[in-house]
């Protein structure tokens, strides 16, 4: 090839490198190849979520048959937890606050990095009623979101947003745990950019609910569960009934996902889900059989992939 045929060469070849440039830098389809995907989300082992349930039935067995609040169970329960953290990495603190004559604790894990000014939370409360050990409610969604926060340790995650994980306190005496906690961060909760809670995600006759607040974080959710093959249904139930609430009341944009507490399934939602028409969604709600035997592996293990899948996505 000659002088003016390679200079001619050289010409189309950074015309074409310019213009691939000039498209990888723009809006839309091609501006997506300008940043990275999101990594996707790890599943997360369903034996390692039941493990810790056993753990907490064990705790409860040994400290007079609940993990209720001001009971040594419950203080049992966030040890245990704090120090699955601790080892994995996590910066804990556990907030107390009196209620009822009793000390109550929180529990509070950050992952380290991220920006602090926005902030993604997943929470759930840890004591269950006085009358039994609450493996379903709720150790099922505080199980879920340690799973999930260890696998965040594992895969040495670094999010663009800065992410937190809790454990309140006393929620069964009306969400007083995560009302002391939000109250105790004043205008700091502006940082907050998503709250997520899970509350029951593993209800024997599970349903498949989506809290009925931000659209945005319902889709979120709605996409996971509709890849998986899952109809879901927005849940007004919860509504105020959970940590949740607190945070919202706050103004931080909230969200979740739940199984079911004890309202009746349907005949409509027992032909979609595969339930029981007629029965509660969980018959031993706050009651002395909530108990490991209590617990929906399948609808446990599909909820905690869509914790993951939810923090994953949030906080990229």
């Amino acid at each position: 090839m000659n002088r003016t045929a390679k200079r001619r060469t050289l010409i189309a070849a950074s015309a074409s490198a310019a213009l691939t440039a000039s498209l990888l830098g723009a809006t839309g389809a091609y501006g997506a190849l300008n940043e990275p995907a999101a990594a996707a989300a790890p599943d997360i082992p369903v034996a390692d979520v039941q493990q810790d349930l056993k753990e907490l039935q064990s705790l409860a067995e040994a400290n007079g048959g609940n993990r209720a609040h001001g009971q040594p169970g419950y203080k049992a329960s966030i040890d245990f937890i704090k120090g699955k953290l601790d080892k994995a990495g996590f910066e804990t603190k556990v907030q107390e606050f009196d209620e009822a004559g009793g000390t109550g604790y929180n529990l509070i894990a950050d992952w380290p990095g991220g920006s602090a000014d926005e902030t993604v939370m997943a929470g759930s409360h840890l004591d269950s009623v006085e009358s039994g050990p609450g493996i379903n409610d709720n150790g099922s969604g505080s199980a879920g979101i340690l799973e999930v926060a260890l696998a965040v340790a594992d895969a040495k995650l670094e999010p663009k947003k800065h992410l937190r994980f809790a454990w309140w306190g006393a929620e069964e005496l009306g969400l007083v745990g995560s009302q002391h906690y939000v109250d105790s961060l004043g205008d700091e909760t502006k940082k907050i950019s998503t709250y997520l809670n899970f509350d029951m995600i593993g209800s024997p006759n599970a349903g498949h609910f989506v809290y009925d607040d931000d659209a945005a974080v319902q889709g979120v959710f709605k996409d996971y569960f509709k890849e998986k093959g899952i109809e879901t249904e927005t849940s007004s139930e919860v509504n105020g009934r959970s940590d949740h609430a607190s945070f919202a009341a706050a103004g931080v944009t909230v969200g979740g996902t739940f199984t079911g507490a004890g309202d009746t399934m349907t005949e409509e939602q027992a032909t979609k889900w595969e339930g029981k028409a007629g029965e509660a969604y969980d018959k031993c709600y706050h009651s002395e059989c909530d108990d490991i035997s209590n617990i929906n592996e399948k609808a446990l293990d599909l909820h905690t992939d869509g914790i993951a899948h939810a923090v994953w996505q949030l906080s990229s």
